[in-house]
């Protein structure tokens, strides 16, 4: 087998995946499978789309620090303890900042930020007894430069880029990488609910002419996760199109 086609060829490991039910997280889990990998699904509503491949589908509030941790224990004594982790989950409340709600302020970060959180606390002590692994953090184009109507949101993906670099010095010396990958907008069921005239601009900023496909944003996950990343480790992945350069 050539060295490139081996290095994404993950037989044998087992990928977790959040908000793995549709869009970038199903493409993602997709994509694992395709190459081998028993894939773990994690969302609160698990779709028949998932159920379809996954090894295991696990309905979970990924904001829920005891549900996450009792979560994790069960699949790590089933011996599905991850070789991959990509933090996807995500939810948006959009809202200028004077009028945002507490409970809207607080539901994106919990899902999008305190989520990654939950579910790299568990899975690093597990990697570390494989002295490997590689965690992804999906982020956005939007935490790095930040959007209007969305301080939450931002405040989030920002939070991750901030979360995966500390965590990339804490576990380095264990084997496991940590990375993140920043999307634009993606042809998903959240993008459609966009109004036309921001959907529009999105595209009018890329440099290719064209949205991202959900299977764009895999490619590069499974990039980071695989052999041909195993010297990458902290950094920032743009998969935008030139949306925002």
């Amino acid at each position: 087998m050539p060295a490139e086609r081996e290095a994404f060829d993950f037989t044998g490991q087992v990928a977790w995946v959040t908000g793995a039910s549709r869009g970038i997280g199903l493409a993602v889990a997709r994509a694992f499978h395709g190459r081998g990998a028993k894939v773990v699904g994690l969302d609160l509503d698990v779709s028949p789309e998932l159920r379809a491949f996954a090894a295991q589908a696990v309905e979970l509030d990924v904001s829920s620090t005891s549900g996450v941790s009792a979560a994790c224990a069960a699949l790590a004594k089933q011996g599905l303890a991850p070789d991959a982790l990509v933090n996807n989950a995500g939810v948006t409340r959009d809202s200028v900042v004077w009028k945002m709600s507490e409970e809207s302020w607080d539901l994106v970060l919990d899902v999008n930020l305190k989520g990654a959180f939950n579910l790299t606390r568990e899975a690093l002590p597990l990697m570390r007894e494989k002295q490997q692994g590689a965690v992804v953090c999906v982020s956005s184009i939007n935490g790095l430069r930040g959007k209007f109507g969305q301080s939450n949101y931002a405040a989030s993906k920002a939070g991750l880029i901030g979360f995966a670099k500390s965590v990339a010095r804490e576990a380095g010396k264990f084997g496991v990488r940590v990375n993140v990958v920043a999307p634009g907008m993606v042809e998903t069921e959240m993008a459609q609910k966009v109004p036309p005239e921001i959907r529009q601009k999105a595209l009018d900023e890329t440099l290719l002419g064209r949205l991202a496909a959900p299977e764009d944003i895999a490619n590069a996950v499974l990039f980071l996760s695989s052999g041909l990343g195993k010297h990458i480790t902290g950094q920032v992945l743009q998969v935008d199109g030139g949306q925002y350069l």
